[in-house]
């Protein structure tokens, strides 16, 4: 299925199987976006957005320079979503991907768009982050985040056009790599209990997907409002004990008595010689041990206000996405929120 022909503005997205990356294509949609997306293996990429999304799939790797640059002829805007699967490997793909849709954003003219992350940030940098706080990172993957952004930052002087949205832990409908997938126990769908991975009065910053590429759109309807490195801190839910997204989970799913247990760190250390993801997970411990949270005054003074879900709502989408509710696949889902 194809976008109408109408459309007049296109978007290529890279990584539109990811978890921002299918969000971002249904919330430009809705703005009346055409979508274009790379895909190693559209065929398989179709089957599993489903044929209900308006894409034109286009072959191609995010990290072949050559690809990027012949799918983004003719688009306005390209949205590197991309992110290796599990942590793995970031050293050897982030920036690649990155440096690959900087040739393409040269050669047309289009704007590039970076879901960030807080990673950038030291771990004392409190619970209202601007945009203009200090970038001290104290992991490798945040160094590498750095460097990404820095790589667009300096390309604005050649004119290069980029829009970095940045949020916290995601989580929502249709996100294969959300906490969500390892921070609850499931079987024969229902959830059977729930981890809580940092100090109970440690706040934690989590973006609900369809709102972080919700404000991602607006942001892109204001182009002329935009500067050509421009930076947007996206709030999202703000949990102040780290039991609440326990509570949450609990009442959607009515049973007030569902287990909340401390996180089994002893076996991600146990696990972490022998897996790669686990010992990338040790690594960012950190954000579950110090309040690490983003101010949204900037976007706010832009949008007017940030697209906000209340928490109960966007929990009961996402634990329904995870087949927890017994309520609606994933086709059904995104197929839903594309129609309304």
């Amino acid at each position: 299925m194809t976008a109408p022909a109408t459309a007049s503005k296109t978007a290529l997205i890279i990584g539109v199987t990811g978890s921002f990356g299918g969000h971002a294509a249904v919330a430009l949609i809705k703005h009346g976006w055409r979508i274009r997306a790379l895909a190693r293996d559209p065929e398989a990429a179709r089957a599993k957005t489903g044929d209900h999304m308006p894409i034109d799939w286009v072959k191609g790797d995010a990290l072949n320079p050559a690809d990027v640059i012949a799918a983004a002829q003719g688009v306005q805007v390209i949205v590197q979503a991309a992110n290796p699967p599990a942590y793995r490997n970031w050293a050897g793909t982030i920036m690649p991907m990155m440096k690959a849709a900087l040739a393409a954003a040269e050669q047309t003219g289009a704007r590039i768009v970076l879901p960030a992350s807080v990673y950038n940030f030291a771990p004392d940098s409190g619970d209202r982050i601007s945009e203009t706080a200090p970038q001290v990172p104290a992991t490798r993957k945040g160094k590498i985040r750095v460097e990404a952004e820095e790589l667009f930052r300096a390309a604005a002087e050649r004119g290069v056009r980029t829009l970095v949205v940045r949020g916290g832990d995601y989580f929502g409908p249709a996100a294969p790599n959300s906490g969500l997938q390892w921070l609850t126990t499931r079987s024969k769908g229902q959830v059977r209990s729930v981890f809580s991975p940092g100090p109970r009065d440690v706040g934690h910053c989590w973006a609900y997907l369809p709102d972080m590429a919700e404000a991602t759109a607006q942001l892109l309807d204001r182009e002329n409002q935009l500067a050509a490195f421009d930076v947007f801190h996206f709030a999202g839910h703000w949990l102040a004990r780290a039991d609440e997204m326990g509570a949450s989970i609990r009442r959607v799913t009515h049973k007030p008595r569902l287990p909340i247990r401390s996180f089994p760190y002893l076996v991600i250390y146990a696990m972490a010689p022998f897996m790669e993801t686990m010992r990338e997970m040790i690594e960012m411990r950190y954000l579950w041990t110090r309040p690490i949270g983003l101010d949204n005054t900037k976007l706010v003074r832009v949008l007017g206000a940030e697209p906000h879900t209340p928490l109960d709502q966007a929990m009961r989408a996402t634990l329904a996405d995870m087949g927890c509710l017994g309520e609606i696949e994933l086709g059904q889902a995104v197929g839903a929120a594309v129609a309304a």
